[in-house]
């Protein structure tokens, strides 16, 4: 298992980060480790998602950025890519929302893939600097993304920009919680 970047405790100051493109590909271990850290996968997880992550890499279209610190050290990360039913993700959660009338969802939408900050700069705004910037870059008038259905500070902050539930309790083979499918129109909401 790659390290894990440790940062200073929640008492001690936080380096400033700079959010940016990055080649995930070649960051895609760092990218896991946080990713395990702030979502808590286990080490057969992130292997499944390593060569996940890397075939989504190549759909057309696809970009990632990263909240970097000066040291070069990875604090957070998104990707995502234009949206396509035959996806995946897309054919999973298509039935969800055929049943709320709202599968239209699913066509000319830029689907944030993943999106993870380090616990260490949770709650400064990395998240929110890295979803927008990602998105700003969209052609699609529209964002799709999946979350897990409880209230949590992530809901809360793809609320604050714009984001609405469309479908609840979705279920993704081997997630033990259920999901929420949410959707905002682009440009995402600013402060």
């Amino acid at each position: 298992m790659p390290s894990v970047p440790s940062f200073p405790g929640s008492g001690s100051p936080v380096p400033d980060v700079r959010v940016g493109p990055i080649d995930l590909a070649a960051r895609v271990d760092e990218a896991l480790a946080v990713q395990a850290l702030a979502f808590g996968l286990s080490e057969g997880e992130i292997g499944v998602r390593r060569q996940i992550v890397l075939r989504h890499l190549l759909v057309p279209g696809a970009r990632a950025y990263g909240a970097v610190t000066r040291e070069g050290r990875l604090a957070g990360f998104v990707y995502g890519m234009p949206n396509d039913r035959s996806h995946w993700w897309s054919t999973v959660v298509e039935p969800y929302l055929r049943a709320e009338g709202v599968d239209g969802w699913l066509d000319d939408s830029f689907v944030i893939t993943e999106l993870h900050v380090h616990p260490a700069f949770q709650g400064r705004g990395t998240g929110r600097d890295l979803i927008t910037t990602v998105t700003d870059l969209a052609r699609e008038p529209r964002s799709i993304l999946s979350a897990i259905d409880i209230e949590s500070p992530a809901r809360r902050l793809y609320r604050a920009l714009g984001y609405q539930d469309l479908a609840r309790r979705v279920g993704f083979p081997s997630a033990a919680k259920p999901y929420a499918v949410m959707g905002a129109p682009l440009p995402l909401r600013r402060r």
